[in-house]
């Protein structure tokens, strides 16, 4: 891979900044709201204070909805809901603003764009600025063949660099990640497994589109062959993902890494961008302190790899549309946390009010209406002084 040193990463990504993030805390426990009331809202405005290297954090006004998109080879065996070659479908329902995440996307104010990197179509059907990048017309069948050549695994990777770089010049404070593609969870199965050695049935589901156990069976034969290929590169993750990743899985990987050297936070959709994410945390193990889970989509390769990258998924709702919808609904969360942080006011102290001087009071207690009961009793007269013991006075 000439040019190209994934060993980079490990020295241009830093962590968010861990100063920045104790003194947010410390703030944190001064807000009016008791801490640990907002439950894991007070971590996202911690977390996103770090991101930021602001104590004072900035609301999310920029987010945008990043969806790569590519045809797998492997969905003609027949291991995927919808028909091979038909991801196109999925991304002129997104452009066309009939998809779940391109209502949600509107709704909750994120721009989208759409990057195809290997969709088996005409590139004529869609406008330049979504297949500008394209690699190749559908990604290898991985049980039998490779899905890229080294080189188009290359241009797939600086592709998702470019991108992200793109988004970091344009504005975009936060990204939601996903996909567009057929064949995809097949895919980033096979790199689960590999990365977390184990079995092909272990990291096997049914996929967003829903497969019956024929299709389940298929899907797991598959996985299993395509392993035989990918064990013998783990120790090359641009291999590795030529191998059994494709088009859009390598610039996935290769944008979610550009994303935490330029610092831009990230959430994560479903099993395929956790299986990016899987072998970007490969790349730089600082990485994955850029990215959020966005939500548990139920996939068990999903589970296997946040597990792996010790990630929490902000939601578990059941959600298996894929192109990035569920970590949407994770998106206002994120905001509301960034809101919170940023314009709750700190506590008053609380001070007593000062003693009253002798003689004096304060409003009707000074000066009674009406006379006492009974007469005040005289004062004490003051104790007489006791003769010391050496008898002087």
């Amino acid at each position: 891979m000439s040019g190209l040193n994934l060993d980079d990463f490990g020295n241009l990504i830093e962590r968010p900044d861990s100063g920045v993030r104790r003194d947010a805390e410390e703030r944190r426990e001064r807000l009016a709201v008791r801490p640990g009331a907002l439950g894991r809202l007070d971590d996202l405005g911690e977390w996103l204070a770090a991101a930021q290297h602001s104590v004072a954090v900035r609301p999310v006004e920029r987010p945008r909805l990043v969806l790569f998109a590519g045809d797998h080879g492997v969905a003609s065996l027949g291991v995927s809901g919808r028909p091979a070659g038909s991801a196109h479908r999925l991304v002129r329902a997104v452009l066309d603003g009939e998809s779940p995440a391109a209502v949600l996307a509107r709704r909750f104010g994120a721009g989208i764009r759409v990057v195809d990197m290997s969709l088996d179509c005409d590139p004529g059907a869609f406008p330049e600025e979504v297949v500008r990048h394209r690699v190749r017309r559908g990604s290898g069948r991985i049980d039998v063949e490779n899905a890229l050549t080294s080189e188009e695994a290359e241009q797939a990777f600086r592709a998702g660099m470019a991108v992200a770089d793109e988004e970091a010049d344009s504005g975009t404070d936060l990204v939601v990640l996903g996909d567009l593609s057929v064949g995809g969870t097949t895919a980033a199965s096979t790199l689960v497994a590999a990365l977390c050695g184990t079995d092909a049935s272990v990291v096997t589901g049914r996929g967003g589109a829903g497969i019956d156990d024929l299709a389940w069976m298929r899907k797991c034969a598959a996985i299993r062959d395509a392993l035989r290929r990918a064990r013998p590169v783990l120790g090359d993750q641009l291999e590795l993902l030529a191998a059994t990743g494709g088009a859009d899985l390598t610039a996935m990987t290769g944008f979610l890494l550009q994303c935490a050297v330029r610092r831009t936070p990230v959430i994560l959709d479903g099993v395929v961008s956790a299986a990016c994410a899987l072998v970007g945390q490969r790349v730089a193990f600082r990485a994955p302190d850029w990215w959020l889970a966005g939500q548990a989509s139920g996939e068990p390769a999903q589970e296997k790899a946040l597990d792996r990258m010790a990630m929490d998924p902000l939601l578990d709702h059941g959600v298996t549309a894929g192109e990035g919808t569920g970590a949407l609904l994770a998106l206002p969360m994120v905001q509301a946390a960034a809101a919170l942080l940023a314009e709750l006011p700190e506590r008053r102290e609380e001070r007593p009010d000062p003693a009253p001087a002798p003689g004096t009071g304060s409003g009707s207690d000074s000066q009674p209406d009406s006379e006492p009961d009974s007469e005040p009793e005289p004062a004490a007269a003051p104790a007489a002084r006791e003769p010391s013991g050496d008898g002087s006075a």
